[in-house]
């Protein structure tokens, strides 16, 4: 047990570190709004995990996956969801230093955001289905209890890295709070990022 949770470790981190539109996102948002937005919004991505591993742990994940319509019912709601998004940052004001930027929204409302941009993209019930079940120990065991202990893995693993990236983001967003011009490149690019995981999720 104690060998498979390190080698799960070993790869939940380096898909961590890898770039991808959570960590991206979590990156932005440090840049734009400070370390703490940033961990706010990693709390919320990974927050949504456990709803994932849940449902996972009771094979309603794999149920969703044989429907067809359901599936990609999912996949247009994440992807309106985030072109949503997308707009709202597009209507907000650009001509904004980044310090200014940071109260227009609240660590809820980063974690809310976080949790419902994790639930709605159907690509990672596709990545628990692929990842999770090669990495159970005992499948003559309480496979229930593995999943969790997995998904728990899974999101201290991702909550410590994500954090991390955070920490940085955040650190540089200070020194370059001075730029006036900053917020109109950190406003385009948190537009990018929604946009393009929207895309992301919709493609096969």
């Amino acid at each position: 047990m104690l060998e498979t949770l390190i080698s799960f470790s070993i790869a939940t981190l380096a898909l961590a570190i890898s770039p991808g539109p959570d960590n991206i996102y979590v990156l932005t948002q440090s840049l734009a709004n400070g370390t703490k937005s940033g961990i706010a919004t990693t709390a919320g991505l990974i927050s949504g995990c456990i709803v994932h591993t849940t449902l996972l742990a009771f094979g309603i994940s794999a149920i969703i996956m044989t429907s067809d319509e359901i599936f990609y019912g999912i996949k247009i709601l994440g992807a309106c969801y985030l072109l949503y998004l997308a707009y709202k940052v597009y209507k907000s004001d650009e001509h904004i230093s980044i310090a200014e930027n940071a109260p227009k929204k609240t660590y809820a409302q980063l974690f809310k955001t976080g949790v419902i941009m994790n639930l709605v993209n159907p690509k990672v019930m596709i990545f628990f289905l692929a990842f999770f079940p090669g990495f159970l120990w005992n499948e003559d065991g309480n496979t229930v209890l593995q999943f969790y202990i997995l998904g728990i893995t899974f999101m201290m693993v991702s909550f410590i890295t994500f954090s991390s990236i955070a920490l940085a983001a955040g650190k540089i967003s200070s020194l370059i709070s001075e730029w006036k011009s900053m917020g109109i490149v950190l406003k385009w690019l948190q537009i990018v990022v929604f946009v393009g995981i929207a895309i992301f999720i919709l493609l096969p």
